[in-house]
This record gives structure tokens, C-alpha cells and sequence, in this order.
């Protein structure tokens, strides 16, 4: 009994018959796109876009009026023997001011010996200043100033002295990412050849999911910049769109080359074969990657803009690889026919043929998994709980560039000494006041009432530094918080500031608007978003993917399961990270210092990530054990017979994933470490545990239930298709229901 084909075996089927058009229309696309969007240029997220909450209007207020945040910049003098009273230490501390005043780059110059700042013990002494010039480009200007500094320590070797502040960790984020994330990228595309090559045990069935997953990105690259035009987008949303587009445009293309070889090992011909891959494997894909898109649309809710740009450029990108693996992708396999399998690996190719054409026995781990699911199920849902239990004490917060930088760089050195002895000095708060008059008397006198209620409370430094913009009646004041600017000690500082000081000063002036910002501020305002709009990001991801699982497999249970599956991988991924990047447990072992807490965005964004790319997984697999319900096997066996066919490719994909992950996961930027580590161990447990696991268990145990749709869905139970279909030359009469299929006949969906 044949079944209509699907919109994936119709597409496959016009691009096996339109080579010429299909390959080479994706190439002028791919171009096309690249060269618009590079005349275009990328739009990125100014600093105003990220805030949100009061600091998010204090950033505005300053953006509207054309004020630029000015980059701080930070000269520790420090002695273990001098003081601050010594000749020789004060002359230290003048020449290095000189020097750096001296490189005509420097405004609102700070000597230490006039704002008093100096370390308890006298022993070190903080200049401050601010770098001129457009903050964006303030990297790429900060050089003659570090020279200075350099230069000035030399010349007194009694003394050291160290700089830090925004433009250097700029600088140094810039350094440590250049040639470190470079080597990532082309490491990422060798490692993913390697396991498509002992995969396919062909070079050139190897090479076409890496060319296409490459050509995807770029192509992608150029549609973002014409998107970033709408939607401005972050810095790195570059990275996290190649990684996202190699993993899944690999994987894509796995699915779909594996299946037409498994076809043709059988004895199909060449059309039939690639019939067939497209009808259930490009099926497939076309499901997993509208889930992803799905999944990525969930970040639009956040309210922050930055996930916006992650969001576009990620739907972006996989839209990109699904349209390349099911158009070019048949073209392609069309032309070369069995020649895909030029460049054989003798014992490689022999071991995966003779697999395709044998019945593949279920291991010991399925066996048991089928003879016991209840005692399987209990077990790795056990462990996933296990791994995810650290979870519940995970702390977020956005993280400065002291943590952001390689624990070994020379700049997180100084910046811990000087939050040491000067507590709050890295990244103070600021308090952004507008007001009728910026110059009137009730507002000066509210400023100074501001300073005194300030270091009257013991919750502030006493280095209160005020800049005005007269004409533009605002005015900015710097206030170091008492703490290390990320504890509760700060964060107490923090809301004393924004509940009692400024309202009792600032805001008592008529006409007069005041809002506290800096690294912290941010921080608790980005924390309070997020925490604002994890829930409708959630209730959309997996609402918006249970309706899809239901209208693809016509299934309620399935459409559960696939939630709940999910929700324990990204719960034990939550686990694993806190327990590596906030307890610092195994912290060593992928090189890096725990920082404490994980970046704020990231449980947001590995979420939606998540379970957008465990659904490759998932419907991949289901959809095999479908079709051999729908063949005619009984639930069990028909979860047996999924698990086995789907188990090499799956393992594949994985592993094609978590290799790209991890080598993410070596970068040096504690970011790109969390999210690269986070989704590694992720994928790992989802194509481990829960794919060959937990999913054949709860599958196992819930027997023909897994097909149950309600009559007022249009069901009832769907019933098995006992068709008797002809097993092809070369086929062998005990294969797997899957493999007696017509051209035509897969599940429909």
C-alpha cells in the first residue's frame, strides 16, 4: 500500500530531476547574498541597545543626547615596601601621571594625590581617567596608553604598575579571541571530516555535508548582515552562528546521505534510494529544523535586544542548511550517483556495507533497555536529577571582563589587586542625573547632599567623582560600591543607592530625573528581564513544539514524551555548568577558574538551543520507530527495530556535535567556554542516556499507547499499515519492516 509523498520527497524529487538548477542556483544564491550583504555591512547593537530596567534608561538618556558612556581607565601604583608619604612613591605616581596625560588621549585625569586615593595600608595609590574618542573603536586606540604605562614602570623599578579598565579588556577580550577563535573554526571543520569519513568510510560522502554546512553559513552571514539593518545584532552572534549552522548543517546532511546509501546497500536503485532518503529523511529534517526555528522564535520574548540578533541569526542559519539539505543536497547526490562513495576506505566502507545489509541484533544495553523499561526509565531519569541537582542553587549575573578574560591574563591580575584595595574602583556604579538646570542651586545642593548621605551610609568608596554636560543639563556621577562589585555586599550598596540615597537627594529636586547604572546595575536589571521572561520563553518553546510534534506524528504521547525528555536534558546541561563554572567541581579539567556564576544570558539561550537541537535527535528516531509500526511490528519491536537502525547515525551526529561544541568550549573567553561546555555535555547526554535510554523505555513502557490521538483530534488509535511490499534484489528477508518500503512509502506526515 503506497502512501502520498510528502512536500520533502517532491522537493527532493524536482532537484534530483533539476541538477543543474539546483546546484547552481544555490550558488548564485550563496554569492549573491554574501556580496549584498557585505556592501550593506553588519549593524551592531550599540551600548544603549543592551540595557534594560533603569540602567536601560539611564544608557538612553545619555544615547538621546549624543554622550557617548566614556570608557574608565585604571593605574595601580603599588610598593610592598614604599608608601604613599615616600619621595620616591609619589614621583612614581606623577611621572606615570604625566605619561599617560601626556598621549593627548586621556580626559577627566584623576591624581590620586588630590582624590585622596589611596589603599588602607598607603601602599598603593589608584589614577583614574577616561579615554577620549568614540568608545567603539576605543580597542584599537588604547596602545600608546598601555606604552606609557610600560614605560613608566620601567623607568621605576621601585614601584609596579598596572592598568586596567574598559579599553584594555576590550583590548584584551580582542587579543585573546583573534587567533584563539580562528584556530577554533578551523579545527571544528577537520574534527567534523574526520567522523564523517569513519562515518561513511568515503571521502567524498565526507566532504558534501562539511561543503554544504560551510556554504549554508555564508550564506547566512550575508543575509544577517542585511537583517542586522532591522534587527542590529551583537558581536558575537557571528560565532554563535557559525557554530549553530556547521552543527546542524552537518547533521542535516548525515541524516539524509546516510539514509540513501543504507537504501542503495539494500538493492535500490538510484531513484528509488533517493526517493526514499527524502521522503522520511528529508522529512525529517524538515521537522527537526522547523523545531529549531521554532525554538530560536522563543528569544523574540525576552525583551532584550541582544537575543534578538541571536534569534534572527540562528533562524537564519538553519533555514539556510534546511533548504540547502533538501534541495542542493539531492541535485548533488542525483549527478554523482554512486560515486558519493569515491574515496573509499577499504576496511571503513566493507564493514559499514555489510552492516546496511545485515539485520542489526540489538545490543546488550537495547535488550535490556526492552526486556526491563521500567527499571531503565527509573535509572536514567535518576541520573539525568542527579546531574541536574546543581542546578537549583545556580547564580547568574553578567559578568565583568575580570571574569570574561582567561584566568591567566596579566589584566584579571590587576584587577583583582585593585578590587582588593580598592573595593567597588573596577566598575562603580553611576548615577545618571538630567535635569531643568543642571547648574541651579537646589541641584548642587542636592549633588553634595548626594556625596555626604553616600559615604555616610559605609556602603560607597570615597573616591565620588561628578562630570557634567552643562549644555545638555546632565550630569554623571561615578560611586564605588563597597564590596568586590558582584557580592551581596555590593548588590546591598546597589539598592541603598536606588531605594534610600538617591531619592532622598537627587530625586528631591523638582524637575530632576536620576537612574543608577554600571556593571552592576546592568547586571541586576539584565537578571530581573530574564527572570521576567523565562516564562512565556518557555510556555512558547514547548507549546509551539508539542504542536508540532503532534501535527508531524499525529501522536499525544509522543508530543509529551518529547517535551518532558527535553526538559531533562536541559535540566542536567543546567546542572553540569553550575556544578563546572559556579562550584569550579572539574573546572580544570576544561582550563579554565570557576567564576562563580554563569553568564546571564546563557541559561536562556542553551534552553532554546536545546531543545531546538535535540528535536534532530528525537524525530529522527521516532520517525524510524513509526515506520516500523507502520510496517506492521508490534510497539516493542518496533522501538527495537528504530533504536537499531537509527543508532549509527545518531551516535554520528552526536558526536560531529560535541566535537564542534568542545572545541568551542578551549576558547579562552569564559563565555564562549560555558556555552561551548554546556551544549557538548548536553548533546552527549541527549544522544547517550535519553536517546538510547530513556526515549526506548518510557516508549517500550507505554506500548501502543504511543499512538493514541483523541477522536476530537481526528483519532482514535492509528493503526498499523500491514502492507505486503516486495523485498528488492539483493534485500534480505529477515531486514527490518523500514526496509521493505516502496519509492513512495514512508510515514506521512
Amino acid at each position: 500500500m503506497a502512501r502520498h509523498s510528502n512536500f520533502a520527497a517532491r522537493l527532493g524529487e524536482w532537484s534530483a530531476q533539476h541538477r543543474k538548477t539546483a546546484v547552481f542556483g544555490w550558488l548564485v544564491l550563496v554569492v549573491l547574498v554574501t556580496v549584498i550583504g557585505g556592501m550593506a555591512g553588519q549593524k551592531n547593537l550599540t551600548q544603549a541597545d543592551y540595557g534594560t530596567g533603569e540602567s536601560g534608561r539611564a544608557a538612553r538618556i545619555l544615547n538621546d543626547a549624543g554622550i557617548k558612556d566614556p570608557v574608565n581607565e585604571l593605574v595601580l601604583v603599588h610598593s610592598d615596601t614604599l608608601t604613599s608619604d615616600s619621595a620616591d612613591f609619589r614621583g612614581a605616581v606623577q611621572a606615570a601621571v604625566q605619561a599617560v596625560n601626556g598621549t593627548g588621549l586621556v580626559e577627566d585625569l584623576h591624581d590620586p594625590y588630590t582624590t585622596q586615593a589611596f589603599s588602607a595600608d598607603k601602599h598603593s595609590a589608584l589614577i583614574t581617567f577616561s579615554v577620549t574618542g568614540d568608545p567603539d573603536t576605543v580597542a584599537d586606540r588604547i596602545d600608546p596608553l598601555i606604552a606609557a604605562v610600560k614605560d613608566t614602570a620601567k623607568a621605576h623599578p621601585q614601584v609596579t604598575l598596572g592598568e586596567f579598565g574598559g579599553a584594555t579588556a576590550l583590548k584584551g577580550i580582542d587579543d585573546s579571541l583573534g587567533d584563539d577563535f580562528a584556530r577554533a573554526e578551523l579545527t571544528a571543520l577537520p574534527v567534523a571530516l574526520g567522523i564523517l569519513l569513519v562515518v561513511f568510510g568515503a571521502f567524498v560522502a565526507a566532504v558534501l555535508p562539511v561543503a554544504l554546512a560551510v556554504t549554508a553559513c555564508i550564506g547566512a552571514l550575508g543575509l544577517l548582515s542585511l537583517s542586522s539593518q532591522l534587527v542590529p545584532v551583537d558581536g558575537m552572534t557571528n560565532s554563535v552562528m557559525f557554530l549553530m549552522g556547521l552543527a546542524v548543517g552537518v547533521d542535516y546532511c548525515l541524516f539524509y546521505l546516510r539514509r540513501e546509501r543504507e537504501e542503495r546497500a539494500l538493492g535500490r536503485d538510484k531513484a528509488d534510494a533517493l526517493r526514499i532518503a527524502a521522503h522520511t529523511s528529508g522529512h525529517s529534517v524538515l521537522v527537526s529544523g522547523l523545531t529549531v526555528m521554532v525554538a530560536m522564535a522563543g528569544m523574540f520574548l525576552s525583551g532584550l535586544t541582544v537575543f534578538e540578533g541571536f534569534a534572527v541569526a540562528t533562524i537564519e542559519v538553519v533555514a539556510v542548511a534546511v533548504v540547502g539539505s533538501m534541495t542542493v543536497l539531492p541535485a548533488l547526490m542525483a549527478m554523482l550517483g554512486d560515486k558519493v562513495a569515491a574515496g573509499r576506505i577499504p576496511w571503513i566502507s566493507k564493514r559499514r556495507q555489510a552492516a546496511a545489509l545485515n539485520n542489526k541484533p540489538a545490543n546488550a544495553l537495547l535488550r535490556g533497555v526492552l526486556a526491563r523499561p521500567g527499571v531503565f526509565a527509573a535509572l536514567a531519569a535518576a541520573v539525568l536529577l542527579v546531574l541536574a541537582a546543581p542546578a537549583l542553587g545556580m547564580k547568574t549575573e553578567k559578568l565583568g571582563m575580570d571574569k570574561l578574560l582567561p584566568s591567566d591574563d596579566p589584566l584579571v591580575a590587576v584587577s583583582k589587586q585593585i578590587d582588593r584595595e580598592f573595593p567597588g574602583s573596577p566598575s562603580p556604579a553611576f548615577v545618571v542625573v538630567k535635569a531643568d538646570d543642571i547648574s541651579s542651586p537646589q541641584l548642587t545642593k542636592g549633588i553634595d547632599a548626594f556625596k555626604q548621605a553616600a559615604l555616610a551610609s559605609g556602603k560607597t568608596g570615597n573616591q565620588i567623582d561628578v562630570r557634567y554636560w552643562k549644555d545638555k543639563n546632565i550630569a554623571q556621577i561615578s560611586v564605588p560600591l563597597a564590596g568586590n562589585g558582584t557580592d551581596a555586599t555590593s548588590k546591598a550598596a546597589l539598592a541603598t543607592l536606588r531605594e534610600t540615597i538617591v531619592p532622598q537627594t537627587l530625586k528631591s529636586v523638582p524637575g530632576t530625573t536620576a537612574l543608577v547604572a554600571g556593571d552592576l546595575a546592568f547586571s541586576v536589571d539584565y537578571n530581573d528581564q530574564l527572570d521576567s521572561s523565562i516564562v512565556p520563553v518557555f510556555a512558547f518553546v514547548m507549546g509551539v513544539t508539542f504542536l508540532l510534534m503532534l501535527f508531524s506524528f499525529r501522536s499525544l504521547a509522543i508530543s509529551i514524551t518529547s517535551i518532558l525528555l527535553n526538559l531533562l536534558s536541559v535540566a542536567a546541561a543546567y546542572g553540569v555548568m553550575t556544578a563546572v563554572f559556579q562550584h569550579g567541581w572539574g573546572a580544570s579539567l576544561v582550563g579554565t577558574e570557576a567564576p562563580g556564576a554563569i553568564e546571564s544570558w546563557m541559561p536562556l539561550f542553551v534552553f532554546v538551543v536545546l531543545f531546538g537541537l535535540s528535536m534532530d535527535y528525537h524525530v529522527f528516531v521516532v520517525s524510524r520507530i513509526r515506520e516500523a509500526h507502520l510496517e506492521g511490528a508490534s510497539s516493542r519491536e518496533a522501538v527495537g527495530q528504530g533504536i537499531r537502525n537509527t543508532a549509527g547515525v545518531v551516535t554520528s551526529a552526536g558526536l560531529i556535535m560535541v566535537a564542534v561544541f568542545a572545541v568551542f568550549g578551549t576558547l579562552g573567553m569564559q563565555d564562549f567556554k560555558q556555552l561551548g561546555i554546556g551544549l557538548a555535555v548536553a548533546v552527549l547526554l541527549d544522544a547517550t542516556i535519553v536517546r538510547a535510554v530513556l526515549l526506548p523505555a518510557v516508549m517500550a513502557l507505554l506500548g501502543d499507547r504511543n499512538w493514541y490521538l483523541p477522536r476530537w483530534l481526528g483519532g482514535g488509535r492509528t493503526q498499523a499499515a500491514h502492507a505486503h511490499r516486495p523485498v528488492p534484489q539483493g534485500a534480505s528477508a529477515g531486514s527490518s519492516g523500514d526496509r521493505h518500503e516502496t519509492a513512495g512509502t514512508a510515514y506521512a506526515g
